[in-house]
């Protein structure tokens, strides 16, 4: 009896060409997974395709609310945002497929995993990181890292070999998508000093196209994590499609940006994600409004952390579950309402309101009714600028 190799599988051109490509060259049957965590493909149609194109036996697991329960709201909890721009929406979600993938090696007694990622790329860590921490015995294949194809000449063995693709050399885009955003490169995205084509964006209208009134929505928030919609409450995948639909329709969510892989490259990226662009907005300033400074301070160091650990495929590991407990604990008093204008391509929060807010309007003001104690300032800065002024005596006048 052959050996059995479970593939991560999306049914796009690598993770297709390498059916057969793995059972060829190692003489193993192959199973193929596609986990969907929110991409609205057609994922039976991709279930077929994997048995047509070779699997032994196709699987579609189903994820979008573990994904959501398990890995989106901790993003939220940790504003989670890498290098200030990318939301890490395909970090965030490897684990998981990673996760689903072992446990079906598991059940059909398969000694080998395998992905469709490249040696240059992120992603090949976070599997192979995953794996490790869930099933350290696996044997691992990495098809589009070993056989030194280009994408072109991956296009010409799909084609050769009758293996129908998503792509062709004049549209060579190749894209990622789940519940939390879509990532867009190759192709004409590679050369960072071209603008990115317009051809290329699929969830988000031009901002120049969007509409000329703005668009008001309220988020409300259960201990940091999104639960309604201008009141309506709904469920946690609901919501984010809802978000995605309507961030999109104004042109929220363009990300344009030059990334340091983990690999130690460069690289141009292209992502659209509305909904986490509108829900870490509101989350980050309804924060804004009930955690103390001290907290809220610490927190963002944290939050960077967090971001890239997430964004390096450390998952399953003791400090992210630590990282957790810390975030999850801020996330307590995290609950009220946020509105956020959107308009031509930004999300703003324009207000916000909440039970536990810490805002004291007495203190604040500045009209009639401020109870404020200004006579205490003064003390106040001598103690708090003491050091400075020791230090300035004692060695001079700073430069």
């Amino acid at each position: 009896m052959a050996d059995k190799c479970v593939l991560a599988y999306s049914g796009g051109l690598d993770t297709s060409v390498a059916i057969r490509w793995i059972a060829e060259t190692y003489d193993v049957d192959v199973i193929a997974v596609a986990v969907d965590v929110g991409e609205e493909a057609d994922y039976e149609g991709i279930r077929e395709k994997g048995e047509q194109v070779g699997a032994v036996e196709s699987i579609v697991v189903d994820a979008k609310q573990e994904f959501f329960d398990d890995y989106i709201t901790r993003a939220i909890a940790a504003n989670l945002t890498y290098e200030n721009k990318y939301v890490a929406f395909t970090a965030l979600a490897r684990p998981l497929l990673a996760q689903k993938q072992v446990e079906v090696a598991r059940e059909k007694g398969a000694k080998l995993v395998a992905h469709g990622c490249t040696g240059k790329g992120n992603d090949q860590v976070r599997f192979e990181v995953s794996y490790a921490a869930l099933e350290p015995g696996l044997e691992i294949i990495a098809p589009a890292r070993e056989w030194g194809m280009t994408r072109e000449e991956s296009i010409d063995y799909a084609n050769q070999h009758g293996i129908p693709v998503p792509v062709g050399k004049k549209s060579p885009y190749s894209t990622d998508t789940n519940l939390w955003g879509r990532s867009i490169e190759c192709g004409a995205i590679e050369d960072p000093s071209l603008e990115a084509p317009e051809d290329a964006w699929q969830w988000t209208v031009s901002p120049l196209d969007a509409p000329d009134e703005p668009h008001y929505v309220t988020i409300g928030f259960e201990e940091g994590v999104p639960v309604s919609i201008d009141g309506e409450l709904m469920g946690g995948v609901e919501l984010v499609s809802a978000l995605n639909d309507l961030g999109g329709a104004h042109g929220v969510g363009r990300v344009n940006m030059m990334e340091n892989r983990l690999v130690g490259i460069k690289s141009r990226e292209l992502y659209e994600c509305p909904a986490a662009t509108i829900i870490i907005e509101a989350h980050r300033d309804l924060e804004s409004l009930v955690l103390d400074r001290e907290t809220m301070h610490f927190k963002q160091h944290m939050e960077l952390k967090y971001a890239e650990m997430v964004y390096y495929g450390l998952w399953f590991t003791p400090l992210r579950k630590a990282l957790d407990a810390f975030m999850l604990e801020t996330q307590a008093p995290v609950a009220g309402e946020v509105t956020v204008k959107l308009y031509k391509g930004r999300a703003e929060a324009v207000s916000r309101k909440s039970d536990q807010s810490l805002y004291d309007f007495s203190l604040a003001t500045y009209g009639d009714e401020d109870v404020f104690d200004q006579s205490g300032a003064r003390g106040f800065i001598e103690i708090f600028g003491l050091p400075a002024k020791v230090t300035s005596m004692i060695r001079g006048l700073p430069e």
